[in-house]
């Protein structure tokens, strides 16, 4: 293993920017997060670089993708899907060596982009419209409406370092299966896989101009989002930046928000105490919780909550932190020094008023922070009221159900919600009553299939993805009304 990765390491690649009529100049570092290598160097968009990506990009869906029947974006969707399987172990490397991924769940997440493109594959022959009935009114017996679904045209993304791959996935197939083309932002951390999706777009038919990866740092991004020629923002990230983007974009730009996350799970006493320790521990931990969806938050009843807790301690401590590339790591690293940095201090916070510290929370070097388990927290304290981006979960009691969804609700959050239970009342009652755009029976609120509604109350977002859904916000309806007999 370790000499495949320094035989990667080696072999560092240049990603320039693929912008007609524009030469890269500017080229950063990406660095692993675990080992600190240089992993690739990317180009790095400026305000002219930006400019000159809009203007292909209109240019594209205006001549190209816009008049694209749904056979040809269906091949080229399904075209992608099949080139990301069969490039799986180098895109899972690249996952884990530029974002700190463990290996096995950096395939899982290739495994997943390739079903996202199948899915939108399929759907991009479903787009259809609608007849709308007119004659409900003496006077349109002659007249026939219909409804058609257009694409949008030039889509802004934006997107996060923890999926750098399927997250991206999500933006890019359903503007693609609408006949949208798409300026992509990926994390200026994560953005190698995001120019290598491009070049499997490319080899799957998807014209010049139709995707354009346009990484950058700070403020420059400002001249995407603030661009009219964009029709709609999607944006994948923090609720503080995500809020204010909406308030930046031109005027009549759509925006589709997928931001924080502070998941709560319940575990009531009738529950399966051991696959609700399991699935706590998965979605609390996977990926050093860094998901936008990860148990951060467990309340289970009072009566079983010693039981529930022995449980879920066996199961931290046998994790494996350590190097993403190994197959046997469940934990790999933060993506940088900053994370680590307030990850312990939001620990350190907790303790200091009250919390017990009953694992964890130790930094281990190379950005690796020991899983931390806390004991008596309260909604006064970061993390719990905060969305964590970090290996820590909280575990506290609850007497009645009310008591529960109250706690859940507690938030300014509300993304997805989990709830174990054996009682079928109980569960509707909790899954009816907690405030989140998903919730989970007996599962982790970290689940989430790809073809589902996916989607935020509160401050967690705006829109939906699930390409599906997201075909819906992607394009726009248009009516057209026949009347038949116009000398009436």
């Amino acid at each position: 293993m370790f000499e495949e990765q320094d035989k990667m390491l080696k072999e560092i690649v240049k990603y320039p920017l693929s912008i007609k009529g524009l030469s890269t100049t500017e080229f950063t570092e990406v660095k692993s997060p675990f080992s600190g290598e240089v992993v690739a160097v990317v180009g790095q968009a400026d305000e002219k670089a930006i400019d000159a990506a809009l203007s292909q990009a209109k240019e594209t869906f205006e001549n190209v993708m816009k008049n694209m029947p749904a056979y040809k974006r269906s091949e080229i969707l399904a075209k992608t899907s099949q080139l990301i399987l069969s490039n799986i172990e180098d895109m899972a490397q690249t996952i884990a060596l530029e974002g700190g991924k463990p290996i096995k769940d950096a395939r899982i997440e290739v495994s997943r982009a390739a079903n996202t493109f199948a899915i939108a594959s399929r759907e991009a022959l479903r787009l259809d419209g609608e007849q709308l009935q007119m004659d409900t009114n003496a006077g349109n017996e002659a007249r026939i409406g219909m409804i058609l679904r257009e694409p949008i045209g030039v889509v802004a993304a934006v997107t996060p370092f923890n999926f750098p791959l399927n997250l991206v996935a999500h933006k890019l197939a359903p503007a693609i299966a609408a006949g949208n083309t798409v300026v992509l932002k990926p994390s200026s951390q994560t953005p190698v896989s995001s120019f290598k999706l491009a070049e499997l777009l490319k080899q799957a038919g998807l014209p010049d101009g139709a995707l354009i990866v346009t990484p950058c740092r700070g403020a420059k991004g400002n001249a995407l989002v603030r661009d009219s020629r964009i029709a709609l923002l999607t944006f994948t990230g923090s609720q503080e930046v995500g809020w204010r983007l909406r308030g930046e974009v031109h005027a009549g730009v759509r925006v589709i928000l997928e931001l924080g996350g502070n998941a709560g799970i319940v575990v009531h006493s009738d529950a399966d105490l051991e696959a609700a320790a399991k699935a706590a521990c998965r979605g609390g931990y996977a990926h050093a919780g860094q998901i936008c969806i990860s148990v951060q938050r467990v309340y289970v009843q009072s009566k079983v909550y010693d039981q529930f807790l022995d449980k879920f301690k066996n199961l931290v401590a046998a994790l494996k932190v350590g190097d993403p590339l190994s197959d046997d790591t469940d934990v790999g690293p933060l993506i940088d020094a900053g994370s680590v940095d307030k990850t312990i201090e939001w620990v350190d916070e907790a303790v200091k008023g009250g919390a017990k510290l009953v694992h964890g929370g130790k930094k281990c070097g190379n950005n690796l922070v020991e899983p931390v388990i806390l004991t008596e927290t309260n909604r006064g304290m970061s993390v719990v009221s905060e969305e964590v981006f970090g290996p820590i979960v909280s575990i506290m009691k609850y007497d009645t159900v009310d008591d529960a969804i109250a706690s859940c609700n507690d938030s300014r959050y509300g993304l997805q919600a989990g709830v174990f239970t054996a009682n079928v009342d109980v569960a509707f009652k909790l899954a009816r009553g907690i405030d989140a755009g998903g919730v989970m029976v007996n599962d982790a609120p970290t689940f989430r299939a790809d073809h589902m509604p996916y989607g935020g109350r509160k401050e967690s977002g705006l829109g939906l993805e699930g390409i599906r859904y997201a075909l819906t916000e992607m394009t726009q309806p248009k009516f057209i009304c026949l009347n038949l007999n116009p000398n009436v």
